[in-house]
């Protein structure tokens, strides 16, 4: 799999605390001149990068992010304020703290709310893979598979793990077929980010491959 090829799938990130304009501009440019498949930025910037890049580009943010329990009316106001400024895809995180309780109807409620504010746009549903025991995960697959998402991702890349070829090959192999799989959270070089698409990921979240083809 070549670079370019790598590339179409991979959503350019750039969500750090300290993220200016300048910098979001830049992913934007970039992620149209290399055809990632969207830019994930701050809300903030949403409004913004949508007007910069019309129809030409993808634009992703964060729901909840990161640590994910704000209450579900909070992560429905947060997607329907960003897709009213533009965004075409949604990546939330999942209370952490209902999964470990084993509170799976509360968790599950939580992500069809907002997949319904969604509007059809995607929806990806961070499980901070980290967090959770393989019994926990395999839960977390039947929930996301449940709520209507389209996607279960692994990692913010703000925990104190984040993407792993074993998480990647596991989450595949439970959710639906019709849930993809996102991998992000320390991808920093193509080979990781092919053995991540080869053991079953579908989308790679990263910040650092477009840099290494500038």
């Amino acid at each position: 799999m070549d670079q370019n090829e790598i590339l179409r799938r991979v959503d350019h990130t750039v969500l750090a605390p300290t993220a200016v304009w300048e910098q979001v501009k830049q992913a934007c440019d970039d992620g149209k001149r290399l055809g990632v498949a969207s830019v994930c930025i701050p809300p903030r910037y949403v409004k913004k990068a949508n007007d910069y890049v019309g129809n030409t580009l993808k634009i992703c943010t964060v729901v909840g992010f990161p640590n994910g329990y704000s209450t579900p009316e909070v992560k429905v106001f947060e997607t329907e304020d960003a897709i009213r400024d533009g965004a075409d895809e949604i990546d939330m995180v999942i209370n952490q703290g209902l999964a470990k309780e084993g509170d799976w109807e509360g968790l599950l409620a939580e992500i069809r709310a907002v997949k319904a504010s969604c509007q059809g746009r995607i929806l990806k549903v961070i499980i901070e893979a980290c967090s959770f025991t393989k019994e926990e995960k395999i839960s977390l697959c039947r929930v996301v598979s449940m709520s209507g998402a389209d996607f279960i991702k692994t990692s913010t890349g703000f925990a104190s793990g984040g993407a792993a070829v074993e998480d990647v090959k596991l989450l595949r192999e439970h959710v639906s077929p019709d849930v993809r799989v996102k991998a992000a959270g320390g991808i920093r070089t193509f080979e990781q980010a092919q053995a991540m698409l080869e053991a079953g990921a579908d989308r790679i979240g990263a910040s650092a491959l477009v840099s290494l083809v500038k």
